[in-house]
């Protein structure tokens, strides 16, 4: 196993991923995200993210076949206005058929450790009320979940809908 940054040529491996997360999360149908997005995105003048990718050797009796990325996880910087710099952990992703090898322990070493090297404050995740096995990895690693806390969002119809007729 091999982690390493991510690259553009990654996205398409890194979209099948989030693809996969979507579906574990029960919103299959939500991904609207492209390769071409990720791209832009996250190589672009101004990277908007990060990525991690870990990566497997395939068999050696597969000859044919090149590494194979089987997770990864993607983040960014964010700012808080009471600890300063801190990065946002969007996703972390393993392949469900590479679950309980140590990917995803990797992984999130990997940011922690940015986070140590960056000097940020804190790093943040979300996690699913119902995903009990993550919730139990991350409190056994040394993180708090805020369980008073509710996450808070606009899609884009409630976007448009409070721009056209909340702003009038």
């Amino acid at each position: 196993m091999n982690i390493r940054k991510g690259t553009p040529n990654d996205m398409t491996a890194v979209l099948s991923l989030i693809q996969e997360l979507a579906t574990f999360e029960k919103e299959p149908d939500a991904v609207l995200v492209t390769v071409d997005d990720l791209i832009r995105d996250g190589f672009g003048p101004v990277p908007l993210f990060n990525v991690f990718v870990a990566e497997i050797e395939p068999e050696p009796t597969d000859t044919e076949s090149t590494k194979q990325i089987v997770g990864i996880a993607l983040w960014y910087y964010r700012y808080s206005t009471w600890k300063g710099k801190t990065i946002h952990l969007e996703d972390l992703v393993v392949k469900e058929s590479m679950r309980g090898t140590g990917l995803g322990y990797a992984l999130y070493s990997e940011i922690i450790k940015q986070g140590k090297k960056d000097q940020v404050r804190r790093v943040e995740w979300n996690v699913l009320d119902w995903n009990a096995p993550a919730i139990e990895f991350y409190e056994k690693s040394g993180a708090k979940v805020l369980r008073d806390w509710y996450v808070v969002q606009m899609d884009e119809l409630g976007i448009n809908s409070f721009v056209e007729n909340k702003l009038r």
